[in-house]
């Protein structure tokens, strides 16, 4: 497994084929293999005139001081490039649209482009920008988007994507108007002044072969009358490039609509954008994204939507030319839309912050009564540390909440994750302290531990274990930008599967703990084999379904169900009983943990007289 085998392409291709070993078969991973070589379409003359290949008649398309076109596209070599003597170049694309559109081609051909946008941006006139889109045209085609996954440079859609909107944002315009239609790519740019009424590009593009879907990117007049001066407005459609970044990068929420970029004056930060749903489906959220250029991924942060039926949604996006210039929608197929998942973990969570609290509160209370012998102080600190990490992590959570619609930035959803990913395992780890300590109480029985030993191993297992599982994570995936996912601050998944740092640990120990129920299931059991009465088996299962009810939330079994959730993704009972149990399960902490036990109900019965408010707590 992960061994990795490199082949040769057939005779007809140059390149090579990459392949990985998983669960003992090959699987193809990348493709390199092209039939499209960049150098063979252009000639040198002897006066370092670039013409076009033998076959086209093209008599001049670049003139370069002796390099080739290749040496331009693949080297440092910008400084050669001295003007177009043809107004496009054009004379190239026979032989590109004539190649197959294999991902060896498509690398290539988004290298191209990339050079092209950076080097031949000037006088971008209406022929050069039909040359571009119809070059872009071939590898945007919904046909080959299967392709793009194994092209070897994983980020190369998100290059064609700057490439275009690079290139088409110095469009020059015809008569104030301008407009580019290719069937998987469409341009329009518009003069606009703050005279204007409102300004809006309305596009109409092909995404498959079942038909057109449509666009439309509107500018309000608010924000057309902070232009000074008469400027331009530039809009590009594309219709299946969501589909394209989703293959090539994994992505867990598809793109739903087509991606709208858009290149606009600095003074204008905000616009309206229109898109038609790609599959209008009923029981998914859809989120209004912008492309956040610099981090390469998708951020609802830019957005917020306005309106969502089962055909259109309605976004009002920030546009800012360093990060976002590119929209869409997204819907994640497993996020349910359900107003009754949202109530219940906002219930829940207000309810167990207020039941940590009052735990914490009455643990102060009884803790010099409660804790008098070894065993009990032993269990005692364990419930307050569980607590403790709950109670933060709960209200980490509800602060993420609340600002991460606003102007949460990069590096505080980075940090706010990794106190969420350290208290979260904190409290695996606790509950994982708290089983070894029942083991230890029911096996162990002539075995004593001293008090300072129990100190230090519990804070370092309480503690130190997700203290450096956190450190690790973040140091391995944030350097590549892969700690956290698109769209909320939490660990990643789908790229660099960070949250399995999370996972691992808390299944791992919810297995542990759920030996240890068992264990105390059976010891519990024992103790009345023999007895032969029914009135004594009737009481010997109540006090077996007690001991599982405490243990189930002190150890962290409700968080089990989670598997459910995984395995039946759709299903919104399982989400609803997942919810429930865990949104509440401070709450059941205090019951079960505190409220039931009967020596803190004793000793706040004895401190009663001491305090009215001691009393009324008591009772």
């Amino acid at each position: 497994n992960g061994a990795i085998c490199i082949q040769p392409c057939s005779p007809s291709f140059h390149g090579e084929t990459s392949f990985v070993c998983e669960d003992r078969k090959w699987q193809m991973f990348a493709d390199a293999c092209a039939s499209l070589d960049i150098q063979s379409l252009f000639q040198v003359r002897p006066s370092g005139t670039l013409i076009a290949h033998p076959t086209e008649q093209c008599t001049s398309c670049l003139v370069v001081s002796s390099f080739s076109f290749c040496s331009l596209i693949f080297s440092n070599l910008f400084s050669s490039l001295q003007r177009i003597s043809e107004p496009d170049f054009s004379c190239i694309i026979p032989e590109i649209l004539s190649s197959p559109a294999i991902p060896g081609n498509i690398a290539d051909i988004v290298e191209l482009l990339k050079k092209i946008s950076l080097l031949l941006s000037e006088n971008v006139n209406r022929g050069k920008m039909q040359s571009y889109s119809r070059i872009a045209n071939h590898i945007l085609n919904s046909s080959i988007i299967s392709n793009w996954a194994f092209v070897r440079d994983r980020n190369a859609s998100l290059t064609l994507l700057d490439s275009v909107n690079s290139f088409a944002g110095k469009l020059l315009l015809r008569n104030g108007s301008e407009s580019i239609q290719e069937h998987f790519i469409s341009t329009k740019g518009y003069s606009i002044h703050k005279n204007t009424s409102g300004a809006s590009f309305d596009f109409s593009v092909e995404f498959n072969n079942t038909g057109n879907i449509t666009g439309q990117v509107v500018l309000p007049e608010e924000e057309l009358l902070k232009l000074s001066k008469t400027s331009k407005a530039v809009s590009v459609a594309l219709p299946t490039l969501g589909a394209i970044i989703e293959t090539s990068r994994l992505d867990p929420g598809f793109v739903n609509g087509m991606v709208l970029s858009v290149s606009l004056p600095e003074e204008l930060r905000h616009v309206w954008l229109i898109f038609e749903k790609v599959n209008k489906l009923e029981n998914v959220k859809a989120v209004c994204v912008g492309w956040h250029s610099m981090e390469r991924r998708w951020d609802n942060r830019a957005c917020t939507m306005k309106s969502d039926n089962i055909s259109n949604v309605v976004c009002v996006c920030k546009h800012h030319r360093r990060t976002f210039k590119s929209f869409s929608i997204l819907m994640s197929p497993t996020t349910l839309r359900n107003a009754v998942l949202d109530y219940i973990t906002r219930v829940g969570l207000g309810l167990s912050v207020f039941s940590l609290v009052l735990c914490l509160i009455i643990e102060a209370v009884v803790w010099h009564h409660v804790t008098k012998t070894e065993i009990t102080y032993m269990r005692h600190f364990c419930l307050v540390n569980i607590a403790v990490s709950l109670l933060v992590a709960d209200v980490l959570f509800i602060l993420m909440a609340l600002v991460h619609q606003t102007a949460l930035n990069y590096q505080l959803c980075v940090a706010a994750t990794f106190f969420l990913h350290f208290f979260y395992l904190a409290l695996f780890f606790w509950m994982f302290a708290l089983g070894l300590l029942i083991l230890y109480g029911l096996l162990f029985i002539f075995f004593k531990i001293t008090r300072s030993v129990f100190i230090a191993t519990a804070f370092s297992i309480g503690y130190g274990c997700p203290l450096v599982i956190s450190i690790l994570t973040v140091a391995i995936t944030e350097p590549k930008h892969g700690y956290l996912r698109s769209g909320a601050c939490w660990l990643n998944w789908y790229e660099t599967k960070a949250l399995l740092a999370f996972v691992v640990p808390a299944l791992s120990i919810i297995v542990v703990n759920v030996v240890v129920v068992l264990v105390v299931v059976v010891k519990t059991g024992r103790s009345s084999i023999g007895e032969g009465c029914k009135s004594q088996d009737l009481s010997n299962m109540i006090r077996i379904s007690k001991n599982v009810a405490l243990l189930t939330p002190l150890l962290g079994l409700t968080w089990g169900f989670g598997l459910a959730t995984i395995i039946e993704s759709r299903s919104l009972a399982f989400h609803i009983t997942f919810a429930l149990l865990n949104a509440f399960q401070g709450f059941f902490i205090l019951l079960f943990g505190t409220l039931l036990d009967r020596k803190t109900r004793e000793a706040l019965r004895m401190n009663c007289l001491s305090s009215k408010w001691k009393c009324n707590l008591a009772k």
